[in-house]
């Protein structure tokens, strides 16, 4: 695709429009490459550290009246945004696919999410934050009751692989519980998330609740945890990390989706032609450059060649194109930085010993940062991949005699986010899930159950993360909670010594009841 075409695509009034509303600018820029050129695509207005302040301190002030707005008004207005954002998926789609070089398809997997966690946020938020009833420590005598109010201020850091998805399945729970948020986009997805947050804005959450900076993650990023009441990151495990230590140092909570070597067990019981066919999309959507995405197979030998042979079939017959339409399969690294990495772990391994059934090398005939999908095997504990992140579409197959030794390979690694498990059996295939570490399981999918499950909780387990996102866990970690009892009267509880004394026998007698009443 020439320069040409992509400036057609998004021409340049609209992009001046979409980068007008960084209201907290200096007078930095930085320039945005499109991944099907390698060309300039936009200069991108960059923040200071000041305009953070600036942005926060307005952002507190406008939190205000859309806290008292209500949940019924907040859920008028972020249904409306989910039927803008399907009205304009086609914007959308062409810019997810200008910035970050994925698939349509794929790319449309961003709007189906954003639409989905919105209209779940609009229905659910008044229920889940609904002030109830808990069980007083003394009943009858006693009444507790627990109700939430927002915290003032979110700040989200949001990655470039995932923009609108990742962006919004942490804003949209904080805008509906009545919080007011401040994101710091990626330069590389800006142009996608400003498109997006102009949908909620015409569907009426006020510019002033949603400011949108922009910068480098040590300067900018850290004003934006230094302005917070709560913070959430989507990135690499060293920077969460940091991150997750600075929130601490103020006291403020963390939600820390990170790094993942994710993988993938093929039983003795599967279909070795189902399961490649299926296997393939969970290894290369968005050419791997997804936190969920699968960079490890362990598949029973009884089906071991037969799966292979199918899988590298496959992989080898996958459309690589640049084409902004469904024709294609897989599409472009994001970055030259991407390529570099990809790169680097393919060489290291094959320099090592591993051997390439499918691709590992670049594609220049197609575009500048394209890599053919990629399957190794003969991964050994020296190699980059065998235990770090490629994030990209570099996947290792390797075989395992037994469910056993499948579960011990598939937990050997520092993460825990996603795993899969292809098996004829779902029976099977839950037994064993319950033996993962890690925080989403998927039977005979890659990721998309448990990723477009926006009812349940997603995060991950040892070093990819902490915390939550989806679910009522998801919106829950922007409110307060507060307790709130009453004395109900009928009884004086005991206040000095002569009365507990008098008290205590009753008491201890309450407590056997409710044990044997099996009340908590």
């Amino acid at each position: 695709m020439s320069p040409h075409t992509i400036a057609a695509l998004v021409g340049a009034r609209r992009r001046d429009a979409l980068v007008a509303q960084l209201s907290y600018t200096s007078s930095d820029t930085a320039t945005v490459i499109a991944p099907f050129t390698g060309q300039p695509l936009h200069e991108l207005p960059l923040s200071s550290i000041r305009d953070v302040q600036d942005a926060a301190a307005s952002a507190r002030h406008a939190q205000q009246a859309w806290k008292t707005a209500g949940f019924a008004h907040r859920r008028r207005v972020l249904l409306r945004a989910h039927d803008l954002l399907l009205e304009r998926r086609e914007e959308l789609l062409d810019l997810l696919q200008t910035e970050s070089g994925k698939t349509r398809g794929q790319a449309f997997e961003e709007i189906f999410q954003a639409a989905s966690v919105t209209r779940y946020y609009a229905l659910s938020a008044q229920r889940v934050l609904a002030t109830r009833r808990r069980r007083a420590g003394i009943p009858l005598l006693m009444t507790t009751r627990v109700s939430y109010s927002p915290k003032q201020l979110i700040g989200v850091i949001t990655p470039w692989n995932y923009p609108i998805a990742l962006g919004t399945m942490d804003i949209v729970p904080a805008l509906a519980a009545g919080s007011a948020v401040i994101q710091k986009i990626d330069n590389q997805g800006a142009l996608s998330m400003l498109a997006t947050r102009e949908a909620y804005l015409d569907a009426g959450v006020p510019a002033e609740v949603w400011p949108i900076v922009a910068g480098p993650g040590n300067k900018v990023g850290n004003a934006v945890v230094d302005s917070c009441d709560y913070v959430c990151f989507t990135g690499s495990t060293p920077t969460g990390t940091r991150v997750g230590e600075r929130a601490a140092g103020r006291l403020i909570g963390a939600s820390l989706e990170l790094g993942g070597k994710n993988p993938l067990i093929v039983l003795g019981d599967a279909d070795p032609d189902t399961a490649a066919a299926d296997a393939i999309y969970a290894c290369f959507s968005s050419m791997g450059q997804l936190c969920v995405s699968i960079e490890r197979i362990y598949v029973h030998t009884s089906i071991a060649d037969a799966f292979t042979r199918e899988f590298v079939k496959r992989v080898e017959s996958l459309t690589q194109t640049a084409a902004l339409d469904n024709t294609g399969d897989v599409g472009s690294l994001t970055s030259a930085a991407q390529l570099e990495r990809v790169q680097g772990h393919v060489t290291d391994a094959v320099t090592k010993g591993a051997t390439v059934l499918a691709g590992g090398t670049t594609r220049p005939d197609i575009g500048p940062y394209f890599f053919a999908p990629t399957v190794l095997t003969n991964v050994t504990e020296d190699m980059q991949c065998y235990a770090n992140e490629t994030f990209g579409p570099v996947v290792a197959i390797a075989t395992v005699a037994s469910d056993t030794e499948a579960i011990a390979r598939a937990n050997d690694t520092e993460f825990g986010l996603n795993a899969s498990i292809f098996s004829g059996s779902v029976a099977h295939a839950r037994r064993l899930a319950d033996r993962l570490d890690a925080g989403s399981v998927n039977i005979n999918e890659g990721y998309r159950g448990s990723f477009s499950s926006v009812d349940a909780p997603m995060g991950g387990m040892k070093h990819s993360g902490l915390g939550r996102r989806n679910g009522p866990e998801g919106i829950l970690r922007f409110a307060q909670s507060r307790t709130v009892s009453q004395s109900n009267g009928i009884l004086q509880l005991p206040r000095t010594g002569a009365e507990f004394a008098a008290m205590a026998g009753l008491m201890v007698t309450l407590l056997s009841v409710l044990k044997v009443m099996r009340r908590r």
